[in-house]
């Protein structure tokens, strides 16, 4: 190996050092605390080097959170793919994206900025969209099936992602007060009535 391809080895294993030391330090103190000053003391360099890596905290929560972004992505294609009607479909990619978001907390308030501000300032259409997307092709091919409008797809599936959002949402805010299995009744209810709505 020569010394260009050392150097440049050198400097992709510090910049994973420092992601991996950012997302340590938030799952045991939480986003809200975490600061170049202990990213840098986490992985014994100077802060220094990190700003060598990322302009500021806000360029590894951005980071961070397009790791979490292409997770949850994998893991709807995988519930999709056990499926072959839109409605099974539906159901299994809310239901993946439900156990995603209580399996990585982290990754999911990072990603839509729950009890904190969110990293990317609208940098993250693509990745932002995937779930979006996948229902409102699943929602345009029920509506399809049914011989409804399918101009109200976008609507319709725009309601569903609202409504498990917020769902996931309050259940993360307010943990200690509403029961885990209420939420996940509540959300199998609702998209069961989302689905015979179409």
């Amino acid at each position: 190996m020569g010394l260009h391809e050392r150097r440049q080895r050198e400097k992709e294993s510090i910049r994973a050092n420092i992601l991996q030391a950012a997302f340590s330090l938030a799952k045991t103190e939480g986003w809200a605390s975490l600061s170049m000053r202990k990213i840098a003391d986490a992985i014994e360099y100077s802060a220094p080097v990190v700003y060598d890596y990322f302009e500021n905290k806000e360029a590894i929560l951005f980071e961070i959170s397009l790791d979490g972004f292409n997770l949850l992505s994998k893991e709807l294609v995988k519930a999709k793919k056990k499926h072959n009607t839109p409605e099974e479909q539906l159901t299994a990619i809310v239901d993946a994206y439900w156990k995603f978001a209580f399996k990585n907390k982290e990754y999911y308030q990072l990603m839509f900025g729950l009890g904190m501000q969110c990293s990317g300032k609208g940098q993250m259409k693509k990745e932002f969209s995937s779930f979006q997307d996948m229902i409102y092709y699943c929602t345009y091919d029920i509506i399809k099936k049914n011989g409804s409008n399918t101009d109200n797809a976008c609507h319709m599936s725009h309601a569903l992602f609202s409504a498990v959002h917020g769902l996931i949402s309050i259940m993360m805010m307010r943990n200690t007060d509403i029961p885990s299995t209420m939420n996940k009744t509540t959300l199998d209810e609702t998209v069961s009535a989302f689905v015979k709505s179409l």
